[in-house]
């Protein structure tokens, strides 16, 4: 009798161990106190939050020479954390000129009162229903940033993005805004082949094609655009100044780095805040 009690232990573990492989997972707990910054992982499938311990801390007042897309994000961020209606926000343009860094900024601006910040990888934004899910009905307010996003043909978060914007059959989560940033304005790639959808019929009028209409329908769905453009050279020494102030160099230090910040931007083909950074890093550095 105990050795056919030993064998239906060995068939019921082994049954268990084949029902166990087929159930999903189970969730993750969040520590929502453990971080205002948040990054959207995987581990065996299963997406959950890992808190940043130390969020990146950058003030609008680091940002210069962009007063106008400072102001109306800070305006925005405003409405969100108050409650108030707010948009969805796209920023587009020049490399380097503070896009990602104006949404950081806007967590430092904005943590105490509520705001937690949510990065999402391109490839994981299938997941944003999960995201939103998981969120909904917390007090605090939340921003899924979506750094340097664009898409190529087929990728399967271009359409996931478009539903989570506005395109659900549910309603639009109240506490939670996407605020994306990208070198391209229509986030999909445009290509000479696109026009030839277009057509004209007996009375002349254009129709767009439905190629077209796709690739410009994602950009649409934020409601809030945020251009940026190169720098000219005094705004990109304005900004080497400023960061060598920052980082401790006296006035004079600073006028002679002039010559040195001109041929450090020239050697890398661009005058972007991003490189009034590094060169002020390794000037301040060198002196000190």
């Amino acid at each position: 009798m105990s050795r056919q009690f030993d064998q239906f232990l060995k068939r019921a573990e082994a049954l268990l161990a084949r029902v166990e492989a087929i159930l999903p997972p189970a969730a993750l707990a969040h520590d929502w106190e453990a971080s205002s910054a948040f990054r959207w992982r995987k581990r065996n499938h299963v997406g959950f939050l890992q808190p940043v311990p130390r969020p990146a801390q950058i003030a609008f007042d680091d940002l210069q020479h962009i007063a106008r897309q400072k102001a109306q994000i800070e305006q925005n961020t405003r409405q969100f954390v108050e409650g108030k209606p707010a948009n969805n926000v796209l920023l587009t343009g020049a490399r380097g000129t503070g896009k990602s860094s104006l949404i950081k900024a806007c967590l430092g601006a904005f943590a105490a009162q509520g705001l937690r910040l949510i990065e999402v990888d391109k490839d994981d934004l299938h997941d944003l229903p999960d995201i939103m899910d998981l969120v909904a009905g917390r007090p605090e307010r939340f921003v899924v940033f979506c750094d340097d996003l664009s898409f190529e043909e087929g990728e399967s978060g271009y359409k996931a993005l478009k539903v989570a914007l506005d395109g659900s059959v549910s309603a639009v989560t109240d506490n939670v805004l996407i605020y994306a940033t990208s070198n391209r304005r229509h986030l999909m790639p445009e290509r000479m082949s696109d026009n030839a959808t277009y057509k004209h019929d007996e009375d002349g009028d254009l129709h767009p094609g439905e190629t077209v209409e796709e690739k410009i329908s994602l950009s649409e769905r934020f409601g809030l655009w945020l251009s940026f453009y190169p720098f000219k050279q005094d705004d990109y020494l304005g900004i080497v100044a400023h960061w060598l102030a920052a980082f401790g160099c006296t006035v004079p230090q600073i006028s002679d780095a002039r010559a040195e910040a001109l041929q450090w931007a020239l050697q890398r083909g661009s005058r972007s805040g991003r490189v009034a950074w590094q060169f002020a890093r390794d000037y301040a550095g060198r002196l000190q």
